[in-house]
């Protein structure tokens, strides 16, 4: 029989930080959840493309917005504002932007296992 687990972003496993934003991390259940915080003037190309050296955000989301309004525009040039209070299912091949002046947080619980862990070149 498994044990009952309650944990808290109050204290998370891990804290990736990047310009104008961060995601806290915390694993419970055998899955990992994240909280993701993206400043204004936050965009995924510009903040976080430099770290994974992706054409574009290959983590699948699944995530609820508590706050802000986030641009999403994926490969296929499909567009969509995303606001607070809306739950949104994001495949891989995807950019992504905070609209206005306030910041952008989510709870993701499928895409934040290697979200924002900086790419490392093989010999």
């Amino acid at each position: 029989m498994k044990n009952m687990e309650v944990k808290g972003f109050g204290k998370p496993d891990e804290v990736r930080k990047f310009e104008k934003g961060k995601v806290e991390l915390v694993k419970i259940g055998g899955a990992m959840v994240g909280k993701a915080t993206f400043q204004p003037g936050w965009k995924w190309s510009k903040h976080v493309k430099p770290l994974v050296k992706t054409k574009s955000c290959e983590a699948p989301h699944f995530q609820y917005h508590l706050s802000g309004i986030l641009h999403v525009v994926m490969d296929d040039g499909t567009e969509e504002d995303i606001k607070a209070g809306e739950i949104s299912s994001l495949p891989t091949g995807h950019d992504a932007w905070v609209v206005g002046n306030e910041p952008v947080i989510v709870v993701d619980f499928q895409g934040m296992v290697d979200y924002a862990r900086q790419s490392i070149k093989k010999k």
